[in-house]
C-alpha cells in the first residue's frame, strides 16, 4: 500500500492512497480460502470447490466488502502512523467510474482513493497560574429566604368558597370558551378552570374582568393578545371569552409553620427553611459559576491563538445561526430590530465560533494532559437528568443515546469540560468577592436576548461560551387555554 501526500496546506491535508491490484488479489484468495470449507455449491462436494470457481462465483462480491472494509478501516490506520488527529471524520473519494470500478472488482486494476481531512493542530499548553479570577458570592439573608418561604406558601395556600363578589386575591372557578373573529380557536375551551385573580397568569386584560363577579354569573369579556404572542395566528388578534362562573373562593391566611412543611412533605418548618436556603444558594452559585468561567474562558482565549480547522468552525457556526434564527422567529422580531444586519450578524457569530472551537481543543487538550475522567456513574446520572426532564418519553429518549452514532459523546462533552474548569480554577489565582443580589445577576440580565446587538457582541459572545449549551428562557405569559397550562404558569 502506498500513501502519497497531495495537499499540506495549513490544516488540510489530502492523501492519495494506492492498493495494487495484486496485493488486493491476495487478499481476495485468503478471504476465498477462508470460506472454501463453509459454501455449499452443487456438483462438489463441501471442501472440494476449486478455488479457479470459488473465484468467478464470490470474487467480485468478496472483493467489494475488502474494498468496504479498507474504506472503513485504512483512514484511522494511515492518520496513526502520521501521528495526526482528524478533526473530523475523513471524507473518502472514490472512482465513479463503472468500467474502472469493475475493473478493480476483477483485480485487474489497483484500487485507489482519497482522503481529505483537516489536522488538529498541535496546541503547546501554557502556564495557567498567572490567570486571575474574580468569584462573586452573595451573603443569602434570612429575610431573602422568608420571602421565598412565603411565595411558596402562597402557591400552596388553601382556599374556602365563599358568597359575594370576587376581589384580588380570590379564587375563580370558571368554564370559558375564547373566539377570535366569532369562530372558537384551538386550545380556547376549559373548563373548571381555577384562577387566582391578580396572579397574572393569564392574558393582559383577562383577569382584571372578572374582579366582581360572583358564583353562578355569565359574562363575556373582550381581550386582545399581546403582539409577541407566541402562537401566531392569535398574536395581536382580539378575542372573546364567554365565561361561566362556578365558584367564588377567598384564600385562608397563610401561616409558616410545621403544618405547611408537612403539607409540602416535608418533616418540619425548619427543614423548610433550609432547603429554601438550599435552593437559593445553588440558584446563586449557578450565576457565580458562569461568571467565574467566563472570566476563565476569556483569559485563555487571550493565551491562545492559531488556525482552527474550518470544517469545525462551520459545524459550531451552523449550529449557532440556527438557533439565532429560531429565537428570531419566536420573538417576531429581525436583525434590524435588533440593530444589526444579517451580514454582520454572521461575521459576529462566525466569530464565536471559531472561538468556541479553539476554547474546546484547549480544554481538550488540558483536560487530557491532567488525566480527567469522566466516570460511568456521572454518565449515567447524566442519562438519568435526561429522562427527568421528559417523563414519558424514557424508551424514546434510551433508543435514541443507544443507537444514534455521537449521542454519548453529547452527554459527555459538557461533563468533561465542566471537570477540566474545575481543574483549573484549582490550579488559577481564585478571589472571592461579596457583592448584592443585584450586581451578581444584572449583567445577565441585560444580555438575556434573542439576538445580541452589535454593538453587544463582545461581551455577549463571551457569555455565551461560558454558558456553553445553556440558554436562559425568558418567561411567556400563559394564555386562558388550558388549565394545565395555567397551573404550569404558577409553578
Amino acid at each position: 500500500m502506498q500513501v502519497i501526500e497531495t495537499l499540506a496546506q495549513g490544516l488540510k491535508r489530502e492523501l492519495k492512497v494506492v492498493i495494487p491490484a495484486n496485493e488486493m488479489e491476495t487478499r481476495m484468495n485468503e478471504r476465498l480460502a477462508e470460506v472454501k470449507d463453509r459454501v455449499r455449491i452443487n456438483g462438489f462436494r463441501p471442501g472440494k470447490v476449486p478455488v479457479s470457481h470459488l473465484k468467478k462465483v464470490y470474487g467480485k462480491s468478496i472483493m467489494a466488502e475488502l474494498v468496504n472494509e479498507i474504506v472503513r478501516e485504512k483512514p484511522t490506520e494511515i492518520l496513526t502512523s502520521r501521528g495526526e488527529k482528524s478533526a473530523t471524520q475523513p471524507e473518502v473519494a472514490m472512482t465513479e467510474d463503472e468500467a474502472e470500478a469493475d475493473k478493480i472488482l476483477n483485480a485487474q486494476a489497483d484500487f485507489e482513493f482519497t482522503l481529505a481531512y483537516e489536522i488538529i493542530p498541535a496546541i503547546e499548553l501554557k502556564d495557567a497560574t498567572g490567570i486571575k479570577v474574580t468569584r462573586e458570592v452573595v451573603e443569602i439573608g434570612e429575610d431573602e429566604v422568608n420571602e421565598q418561604i412565603l411565595r411558596i406558601a402562597e402557591s400552596a395556600r388553601s382556599y374556602e368558597s365563599k358568597k359575594g363578589k370576587a376581589a384580588n386575591g380570590d379564587r375563580v372557578t370558571i368554564d370559558y370558551l375564547g373566539k377570535v373573529d366569532g369562530a372558537a380557536f384551538d386550545g380556547g375551551k376549559d373548563e373548571d378552570a381555577e384562577l387566582v385573580l391578580g396572579s397574572n397568569r393569564f392574558i393582559p386584560g383577562f383577569e382584571e374582568q372578572l374582579v366582581g363577579v360572583k358564583a353562578g354569573d355569565e359574562k363575556t369579556i373582550t381581550v386582545t393578545f399581546p403582539a409577541d404572542y407566541p402562537a401566531a395566528n392569535l398574536a395581536g388578534k382580539e378575542a372573546t371569552f364567554d365565561i361561566t362562573v362556578k365558584e367564588v373562593a377567598g384564600a385562608a391566611p397563610i401561616e409558616i409553620n410545621d403544618e405547611l412543611a408537612t403539607k409540602l412533605g416535608l418533616e418540619s418548618a425548619d427543614k423548610l427553611k433550609e432547603i429554601v436556603r438550599g435552593q437559593i444558594e445553588g440558584q446563586y452559585g449557578s450565576v457565580t459559576r458562569q461568571k467565574v468561567k467566563r472570566q476563565l474562558l476569556d483569559q485563555l482565549d487571550e493565551l491562545y491563538q492559531f488556525e482552527t480547522p474550518e470544517r469545525l468552525v462551520n459545524a459550531e457556526f451552523d449550529n449557532i445561526w440556527r438557533q439565532i434564527n429560531t429565537d428570531l422567529e419566536q420573538a417576531g422580531k429581525t436583525f434590524a430590530d435588533e440593530d444589526t444586519t444579517e451580514e454582520q450578524a454572521r461575521v459576529e457569530y462566525r466569530k464565536l465560533a471559531e472561538r468556541r472551537v479553539r476554547l474546546g481543543l484547549v480544554l481538550s487538550e488540558i483536560g487530557e494532559k491532567a488525566g480527567v475522567q469522566v466516570s460511568d456513574d456521572e454518565m449515567q446520572r447524566s442519562l438519568f437528568e435526561q429522562l427527568r426532564q421528559f417523563p414519558g418519553q424514557e424508551k424514546q429518549i434510551l433508543d435514541y443515546f443507544k443507537n444514534t452514532p455521537g449521542a454519548a459523546a453529547s452527554l459527555r462533552a459538557p461533563l468533561f469540560e465542566e471537570k477540566v474548569v474545575d481543574h483549573l480554577l484549582s490550579e488559577v489565582s481564585v478571589t472571592d468577592k461579596t457583592v448584592s443580589k443585584d450586581d451578581l445577576m444584572a449583567e445577565d440580565e441585560a444580555e438575556d436576548k434573542p439576538a445580541k446587538k452589535a454593538s453587544a457582541k463582545k461581551k455577549a459572545a463571551s457569555k455565551a461560551e461560558a454558558a456553553e449549551g445553556e440558554e436562559a428562557a425568558a418567561p411567556k405569559k400563559k394564555a386562558p387555554a388550558k388549565k394545565k397550562a395555567a397551573d404550569e404558569s404558577a409553578e
